[in-house]
């Protein structure tokens, strides 16, 4: 059969990106994995328009929340022309009932188990409604398909060598979605990069782990580091701030090439990080941290999240000021937002805090879907935009380059530079992180949510079992052996 391959996009800034940093992982590697007797092609919405026609057989949607409705849109689309559609990914993971009134085929949960045979049905007629992908190994993933990729995305080398994380924050779905911890050969990581080869030189130099916490295993994350130091390459990566604790790890970072961590700080107040179960992160242990990563020469990019309890919108805006105060090199501003699938979510709507009323476009991690507080869902997102304005404005930016000129190296250097420029860029330009639709007459669609007092959605409710070898730390990682950590 032909299979397209769509990963759907619906632009989150006013006037969108004039550059785009990465691809989504999840395309190229679906598309590795796609038995060969098919015809496999792929599109990123973010980067060129989808064609709709009865070309392919079979549409593999791939989206999230935030996009929901556009998805559907595009798989009505197609159905209308007789292709047949398929949808995975956490959104309708969760959200299976209102996935089937659109596509054909839903799978939820990991798809490497179900794939092959979600194509082997539909090329036979058979295929069932819904696949129930089971967490597995990850031993034996073939190189994902980068020769599939748009010539758009300025590191396309993205890549996956973990899955899961061992913390279990609130309002996160990877515990459930990819249970325990799982590692690959670490051959097979090394594989992927070094035999892979892009045109420009920034290209060919980085390697951009799409793990949710990369170094947990403390001895294969060693072993993968020994191994990354004889490739001569850059690589960035998500993980937990308690790697810093860990001198010999931090040290292979810097020798393997390092140039850029994702640390989901989150909050820089201890209260809210507990009301979401982040217990791991020490709110005055962050300057010291960061202190540690940067004499390294690495580039901190650290994640924020607006709208927990204890927040005001004067705590929020004031947030900005605070970052360069820590050291963080890239600041990364979102909004709290209750997924379904998470104990946040099951809590809210509990509560009645859940907006009704409310359409996907607000669950873009830009938008406010649920009732704050201390203050009014309006306040919530005047009060984001004003901390994001002020967290990329020309003194701030200007700032954390001129720390980074000091503490970086050459690679972690233009790593922030290219960032801080990107963001910078769009703050001069006006072209802060677009508002969802608030007039009902603008509204796509309406969120069946389940009732108040209805068992929360998980997969291991599925009855999914956990991968062979899967290593569980429910308390966080234990040496010797994230969504950023």
């Amino acid at each position: 059969m032909k299979v397209r391959i769509v990963v759907s996009y619906v632009p989150r800034y006013r006037r969108g990106h004039r550059f785009h940093f990465v691809p989504p992982v999840t395309g190229i590697h679906l598309a590795a994995i796609t038995p060969p007797e098919h015809e496999v092609e792929l599109f990123h919405e973010q980067v060129r328009p989808v064609p709709v026609d009865a070309a392919p057989d079979v549409v593999a949607l791939s989206f999230f929340s935030g996009f929901a409705r556009r998805a559907y849109a595009l798989a009505d689309r197609y159905r209308a022309l007789g292709v047949r559609v398929v949808a995975g990914g956490p959104h309708v993971s969760y959200w299976i009932e209102e996935a089937l009134q659109h596509v054909d085929v839903v799978v939820t949960g990991e798809a490497e188990a179900v794939w092959p045979a979600v194509l082997r049905d539909l090329a036979r007629g058979t295929q069932r409604r819904v696949y129930h992908g089971e967490p597995a190994s990850l031993a034996g993933l073939p190189t994902p398909r980068y020769d599939l990729l748009e010539d758009r995305f300025l590191v396309p080398r993205v890549l996956q060598a973990t899955r899961g994380c061992p913390f279990t924050c609130s309002f996160c779905t990877v515990p459930d979605l990819n249970p325990g911890f799982r590692v690959r050969p670490v051959d097979e990581v090394i594989r992927d990069i070094a035999t892979t080869h892009f045109p420009r030189f920034w290209q060919e130099k980085v390697a951009w782990f799409w793990d949710d916490n990369l170094l947990v295993q403390r001895r294969w994350a060693k072993e993968l580091l020994r191994e990354l130091a004889g490739l001569d390459r850059w690589w960035l990566t998500q993980a937990s701030i308690d790697i810093v604790k860990d001198r010999e790890l931090l040290d292979a970072m810097e020798r393997s090439g390092c140039i850029g961590i994702f640390l989901g700080i989150e909050s820089l107040d201890e209260a809210d990080l507990k009301s979401v179960d982040k217990r791991q992160n020490r709110v005055r242990e962050y300057r010291e941290a960061i202190r540690k990563l940067h004499d390294r020469g690495i580039c901190v990019m650290a994640g924020f999240i607006s709208g927990f309890d204890d927040q005001t919108p004067e705590v929020i805006a004031s947030t900005a000021d605070r970052l360069n105060e820590i050291g963080v090199d890239v600041p990364f501003l979102s909004i709290l937002t209750p997924f379904r699938g998470t104990p946040l979510y099951d809590e809210h709507r509990r509560d009645g805090r859940i907006l009704e009323e409310r359409d996907w476009p607000h669950y873009s991690g830009y938008g406010v879907a649920f009732r704050p507080a201390r203050m009014s869902p309006e306040q919530l997102l005047v009060a984001h935009r004003q901390m994001w304005n002020r967290a990329f404005s020309p003194a701030a930016v200007l700032e954390r380059l001129a720390r980074g000129a000091r503490s970086l190296s050459r690679g972690a250097m233009m790593l922030s530079a290219t960032m801080n420029g990107f963001y910078g860029l769009k703050q001069i330009t006006g072209n802060e992180p677009a508002a969802p639709p608030l007039d009902p007459h603008d509204r796509q669609g309406t969120i069946r949510h389940p009732a108040p007092g209805d068992a929360p959605a998980r997969l291991s409710r599925l009855g999914l079992k956990r991968a062979e070898g899967a290593v569980v730390h429910p308390e966080g990682p234990r040496d010797p052996a994230t969504s950023p950590g």
